[in-house]
């Protein structure tokens, strides 16, 4: 075995990242076992070494798993082995994406495959933070072309302190939870969420996880050189015809400029005028050349496009649909859009539709998350759905797919922290997009709002969320920064970045960065910009609903919480279930308990007050301490010589003796009229200090009647011989 090569990398905290490569999975174009205490992670990357004729984009594909035996766990399931990633796991792999994909060059084509696992981990260190820089070292020990290497790290703010790579104890204090992935000069991505934080905290952030990815990118540069991996393989992965190429421009340009600049506000309109453009050139050319020239003159024309696109932008500051770079598109609103949802919302802004919908739940409804390295529940759920038809597409709607899951995540992350602490509804937010032209996940955030205020819920703050673009040139020397930008400006310009929040600050954000170059003036000027623009959308949701409404609606499910000592939680529950079964059959309330703190918390839900009214007094009085003195509503559970037992409170019986029971001499039980199943009133007059027995009386709460018609009346109150 060949001596593998190691590079270290020491943290601000003292931990220590090792990168080995040389010894594990050698056949792989790249191969890098990553370390950190006991957390191991294998990346490795192969790529085919010729595209497969027409591809004109990157083809990478990225998998990041964790094996269950990391932790020292089975997996779940009948089967016992992993399957499908985990949303954790396929957020991770779009993370480590993001930041690898714009460094590939541009013309190169073949397939490359990813892989990250995890091996290892001690439950502390969270080994997602590591993944983006694993990766980027199996890339950089390979001999694939790459404009690498970058770095992802994990920024946290703890307790006014910026913290690399935080625990998973840690971050549960954190204010600031941002993943950083970058090159050694240029920012590429940025994802995180943020308890309303301002434009300059969130900057600051960023240039922390900097100065850290320079230090992890200098480490692989050392790597790369260290096992002799400088040169990287040539390739040819494009045939270009250079004299097509001018024809295009020649035939095409003037034509997709003036489309760029007449300011159509139209999607489809706009598509078309291009594609029309296109079409006339290809007709313009020997038939016996169309078939053949077809893919290359496309490929010449979208350039055309692009720069057509960006010129109008950058010299004459005309976008596609007429706007101004800072302008937002139109916005309408509406609430308690759908009656059979608990709370509905529907948010159109320009071309772009989301149609929310709210559903309130109980604890029963909690998603549980049964991850390699978590184990927990999520009380607060928002699933994003984007069907073909939102843009016009014929094609088949399949699975969820990594897209609807990442757009999903945003905004799940905005508006999250917004949902009270220890509100006792599980609250899921469903959007479905049923039109896109430009960010629907922001879309997703406001309707979000609008519809999480119709439902009723209390949130903190309302919020809303904005797509920024960017278009620059000559390394950010000239540019214009766009306010909700159009997909067309997505695919064409050079920074995707959008921003959560609420009046008071950030609490969400992600940002692609497709350029090289771009400063940090340039994101403070996108921030204020994106802030403005925030504040507006807010502004006309605001219009729709200012806050939340008073009531749920009725139909909606109604739950009441109530704490009860530790010791009383098996009394609620009952042998087998069976007190709290009983409890549920008989009011129709659905009952959930668990230990928090030490404490039982009890849910009581139902779709009206009685049931749980029922049900609480029924709870209340199981974990109610019998006081000597308090009157209490009784059921008589059985009737003996001397008495009848009677249950006062839930599971506690005492004996109302005979003589208790009327103040005239009784022979039986039955002359007062007494028989099981009754419900009586009695007062508990007595704790016996040594069996802990409960002595009632009914007697002490009815009038006592005048010694003359009582003729025994002075031998009443003497005590007798009982049976017990």
């Amino acid at each position: 075995m060949t001596n593998p090569i190691v590079k270290r990398i020491m943290l601000p905290d003292g931990r220590e990242i090792t990168l080995e490569t040389g010894k594990l999975a050698k056949q792989a174009d790249g191969s890098v076992t990553l370390r950190m205490g006991d957390t191991m992670i294998l990346a490795t990357v192969c790529a085919a070494k010729d595209a497969t004729p027409g591809t004109d984009f990157m083809p990478l594909q990225v998998e990041y798993r964790e094996k269950f035996a990391s932790a020292g766990r089975f997996p779940g399931g009948f089967l016992k082995r992993e399957g499908r990633p985990s949303d954790s796991e396929i957020l991770t792999s779009r993370l480590i994406d993001r930041a690898l994909r714009p460094l590939f060059p541009d013309d190169y084509h073949a397939d490359v495959f990813v892989n990250v696992i995890l091996f290892s981990s001690n439950g502390e260190d969270m080994p997602d933070a590591l993944a983006g820089l694993a990766a980027s070292a199996a890339l950089a020990v390979s001999d694939i072309p790459f404009n690498g290497p970058i770095s992802e790290v994990r920024v946290a703010r703890i307790e006014g302190k910026y913290v690399i790579n935080p625990t998973f104890k840690e971050l549960t204090k954190a204010d600031i939870d941002i993943m950083v992935g970058a090159t050694l000069d240029n920012i590429m991505m940025v994802e995180g969420e943020m308890n309303e934080v301002s434009e300059a905290e969130m900057l600051e952030a960023i240039k922390v996880a900097h100065e850290e990815i320079k230090k992890h990118c200098q480490a692989q540069i050392e790597l790369t050189e260290a096992v002799g991996k400088t040169v990287k393989r040539t390739y040819n992965h494009e045939d270009n015809d250079d004299e097509l190429r001018k024809l295009v421009w020649d035939k095409c340009y003037g034509r997709a400029y003036e489309v760029a600049a007449s300011q159509n506000p139209n999607k489809h309109q706009r598509m078309e005028a291009f594609e029309t453009i296109l079409a006339d050139f290809m007709e313009a050319l020997p038939e016996d050349e169309r078939e053949e020239k077809a893919p290359l003159a496309g490929r010449y024309y979208h350039e055309v496009e692009k720069e057509a696109m960006r010129r109008s932008i950058l010299d004459e500051g005309k976008r596609l649909d007429g706007r101004r770079t800072t302008e937002i598109r139109p916005i309408w609103s509406e609430v308690d859009f759908i009656p059979g949802p608990h709370g509905s919302a529907l948010f159109t802004r320009g071309e772009t539709q989301s149609l929310t919908t709210v559903t309130l739940g109980t604890k029963l409804d909690e998603k549980m998350i049964d991850d390699a390295l978590v184990h927990s529940s999520d009380r607060f759920l928002l699933h994003y759905n984007f069907p073909p038809f939102s843009t016009g597409e014929a094609r088949p709607q399949r699975g969820t797919g990594r897209r609807e899951i990442g757009h999903g995540n945003l905004a799940h992350r905005a508006l999250k922290r917004m949902i009270p602490q220890g509100y006792p509804y599980v609250v899921r937010v469903v959007s479905d997009i049923l039109e896109s032209n430009g960010s629907s996940s922001m879309a997703t955030v406001c309707a979000g709002t609008l519809a999480l205020m119709d439902a009723g819920v209390k949130i903190k703050k309302p919020v809303s969320g904005i797509a920024m673009g960017l278009i620059s040139e000559n390394k950010g020397q000239n540019y214009a920064i766009l306010s909700d930008i159009l997909g067309d400006e997505d695919h064409l310009g050079d920074m995707d970045f959008k921003v959560c929040g609420t009046k008071d600050g950030i609490t969400a954000t992600q940002m692609d960065i497709k350029v090289d170059g771009l400063s940090f003036e340039i994101l403070e000027k996108a921030l204020a910009q994106a802030k403005a623009g925030r504040e507006h959308i807010m502004g006309k949701m605001m219009e729709t609903l200012s806050e939340p409404r008073a009531d749920l609606k009725p139909h909606a499910p109604r739950i009441e919480v109530i704490e009860i000592p530790k010791d009383y939680i098996g009394a609620v529950i009952g042998p087998g279930g069976k007190i709290i079964q009983g409890i549920q059959e008989e009011t129709g309330a659905v009952i959930t308990i668990e230990e928090i703190d030490n404490k039982g918390r009890v849910e009581i839900s139902a779709t009206n007050k009685a049931s749980i009214d029922a049900a609480m007094n029924k709870i209340k009085g199981i974990v109610a301490v019998p006081e000597v003195g308090e009157v209490y509503e009784a059921t008589v559970r059985s009737v003996m010589p001397y008495g009848a037992f009677c249950e006062f409170l839930p599971g506690k019986d005492g004996l109302l003796h005979i003589s208790e029971i009327d103040w005239k001499r009784l022979e039986k039980v039955e002359d007062a009229g007494i028989k099981e199943g009754d419900r009586i009133q009695v007062k508990l007059i007595d704790i016996d200090p040594r069996t802990g027995k409960f002595k009632l009386s009914r007697k002490v709460l009815l009038p006592r009647p005048p010694k003359e018609d009582n003729p025994h009346g002075e031998h009443q109150d003497r005590p007798r011989r009982t049976e017990d």
